[in-house]
């Protein structure tokens, strides 16, 4: 048997023995009887650890014998919470470095300026939820007279590129400058990722540009930082002077990806695949990601047929596809047949019968999800279930994922804040809506925008208008999102002075160009008002063509006020506009009809049936014991049917 055979036998013999009386030497208060006073079986230890509980005995014991003393043994102790995103893990390690080591043993110059330890907590928080900390650890260690190697800064650098840091990343690059460490290649190609996360291209490709030595990496990073910001054209460029020895896989695939992102770029996806020396999934998923997002799925699923493997993301790209094309059906058939499913399968059937207006179905997926307990909901998933909900109106069910996402520990900063105000405010709780922005801390322009936009729907146009000079006070920039709540607000309320100068300040004060969906806004405004001939003025002085959407807003305020004059001319542009809602056929018609214009009504009802448009039908739902019922017009497919219109019909006779 070879020697490192028989280390091997002995090393797992050992590490048996220790496991088998782990908890006795964890737990014995008297550790008289084997004194625990050597590393290696510490280390074995540390490796079997799976949770706080257990680091934490190790670490109560290191401290009881005098052992936390070792700098290794305190690394590594530090390092068992470095791939942790929990905030007390993080904490705990921090509370280790600092009163046990860090300032208790700097008696010991040379352990103060050994970067080991330093290194250990950086990396802690470079990986965690705040990698802005492991900035400020950088300038105590160097403070303290650490110094800071290689690593160190490589650390930084990653901290940076993920905390968007671009001009903390630049002092860094001055850092590595004054310590000689500007040629490092290691440390340049750390530099260009960064940048290129942080979409600092220019500053990419200066670097770049000046590098003695490129390898793969250096390429690959700015091919990647190309493709994200749009330029394919500069990524082909930076691909065609690859040498071929550091052209690989990765290079092909970011640059495919690329291209296929767009219509026009996906011919030459196509042949860039051609030319590929060899392929990986991700080769085949980014060729069929391309083919979905530019609806050919004929395509898509001819590559899907023939790809000789595939992996969760292939079938996902297909039911996404599908689902966007309409063809839900055939991404359920799909999603049935996934050999195995996780989390990003099933948000994407999710979304697709959520985008196809299948709310009840969508969230069927959800509470799957949850019974087969193989995997957990993530944000997204979250999301598309609250927005579900809050199409149903199905504020039970909205308050139990309230109820998980506050269990779990979910942070309601982001946009789970802001889709949980969405459905309180959609499901006619605009209290709890506001109770929630109340208690959120770290408020973005979204959370404002919500509130806003809760506040629009229940007709407090008033309030709606406070909250935007609440926003001034609090220093928060409003965005085109937030006037368009605003002025829905209004045009709720009959608000019109008020919207009128809300325009005003818009694009005055806040210098935010009006968009249609602005414009649209103020002439419901002026149509809900009354105001016919300053909506019909409105439309005709504005600098962007009106779309089918503002001829019908003012369409229907005109059939509303019986202003037929008004209307007449402007059911003429919408016909002309050819638009493809029925909804705008509908209103024409009325329009004629009030007019007594009964050929043009026959017109528009046979231009209606040459192109198949039909009036949507109105739903409505009910939640009744926990169930959601919903109630199309002149729909009679509900079990109960006969009893409902029964209780309807007693009710109006009462």
């Amino acid at each position: 048997m070879r020697s490192i055979d028989i280390l091997q036998l002995q090393l797992s013999k050992i590490e048996l023995q220790i496991r088998k009386h782990f908890n006795l030497m964890l737990l014995t208060a008297n550790l008289n009887q084997q004194p625990w006073n050597s590393t290696f079986p510490t280390l074995i230890l540390l490796k079997k650890c799976k949770s706080l509980s257990d680091i934490n005995q190790i670490h109560a014991r290191l401290l009881t014998t005098g052992f936390i003393k070792n700098t290794f043994l305190t690394t590594k102790i530090i390092l068992s919470f470095s791939t942790s995103l929990q905030a007390p893990l993080i904490e705990f390690a921090r509370y280790i470095f600092f009163r046990h080591h860090a300032f208790e043993f700097n008696e010991k110059e040379e352990e103060e300026k050994d970067p080991f330890l330093w290194n250990a907590i950086i990396k802690t928080y470079s990986h965690g939820r705040d990698p802005k900390e492991a900035l400020w650890l950088v300038s105590l260690m160097l403070e303290n007279g650490a110094f800071a190697d290689k690593f160190t800064l490589s650390l930084v650098l990653k901290a940076c590129s993920r905390a968007g840091l671009v001009k903390e990343g630049m002092q860094v690059h001055g850092l590595l400058k004054k310590l000689e460490l500007g040629s490092d290649l290691f440390l340049q190609n750390c530099l260009i990722s960064l940048y290129v996360k942080c979409g600092y291209l220019v500053g990419a490709r200066l670097l770049f540009d000046r590098m003695p030595k490129r390898d793969s990496v250096t390429y690959n990073s700015m091919i990647d930082g190309y493709v994200k910001g749009g330029r394919i054209d500069l990524a082909r460029a930076v691909f065609d002077c690859i040498p071929l020895e550091e052209r690989n896989l990765i290079s092909w695939n970011s640059l495919i990806s690329g291209y296929a992102q767009f219509e026009d770029g996906i011919s030459v996806a196509w042949q860039l695949f051609e030319k590929m020396p060899e392929r990986d999934l991700i080769s085949w998923n980014s060729m069929i990601d391309g083919c979905v997002k530019c609806g050919r799925m004929e395509d898509a699923q001819a590559l899907f047929d023939t790809m000789p493997n595939r992996d969760i993301v292939s079938w996902a790209n297909m039911i996404d596809g599908y689902a966007k094309n309409g063809r839900v059906d055939i991404a359920r058939c799909f999603f049935d047949e996934m050999p195995e499913r996780d989390v990003v399968a099933c948000n994407a059937m999710m979304g697709g019968y959520l985008q196809n207006g299948y709310c009840v179905e969508a969230l069927g997926i959800f509470y799957g999800m949850q019974s087969d307990g193989n995997f957990s909901p993530d944000n997204a998933t979250l999301l598309i279930a609250l927005s579900a909900i809050a199409q149903l109106g199905h504020i039970e069910k909205g308050i139990a994922i309230h109820c998980y996402i506050e269990e779990i520990g979910f942070s309601l900063d982001g946009r789970l804040g802001v889709a949980l105000i969405d459905m309180y405010s959609k499901c006619g709780s605009i209290e709890n809506a506001m109770m929630l922005f109340e208690n959120i801390k770290e408020k973005s322009v979204d959370h404002w925008n919500a509130i806003i936009g809760g506040l629009a729907i229940h007709g407090l146009g008033e309030l709606a208008f406070d909250f935007l000079m609440e926003m001034k006070r609090m220093r928060v920039e409003p965005d085109d999102i937030t006037f368009i709540g605003i002025l829905h607000a209004c045009g709720h309320a009959g608000l019109v002075k008020e919207g009128m100068m809300c325009f005003e300040l818009m694009r005055r004060v806040y210098k935010v160009e009006p968009k249609l969906q602005h414009y649209g806004c103020m002439v419901d405004i002026l149509g809900r008002a009354g105001h016919m001939e300053e909506a019909r003025h409105f439309v005709q002085e504005m600098p962007v063509e009106p779309n089918d959407v503002i001829w019908r807003s003012l369409l229907s305020a005109c059939k509303t006020h019986e202003s037929f004059n008004v209307g007449q001319p402007v059911a003429e542009n919408l016909i002309r506009l050819d638009s493809p809602s029925p909804s705008s056929y509908v209103l024409v018609s009325n329009m004629y009809a009030g007019l007594g214009k009964w050929s043009d009504v026959r017109k528009v009802r046979a231009m209606m049936k040459g192109k198949n448009l039909k009036k949507i039908p109105g739903c409505s739902w009910i939640e009744l014991e926990g169930l959601v019922h919903a109630f199309f017009v002149q729909d009679k497919s509900h079990p109960e049917i006969t009893e409902i219109h029964s209780i309807i019909n007693d009710q109006f006779r009462a």
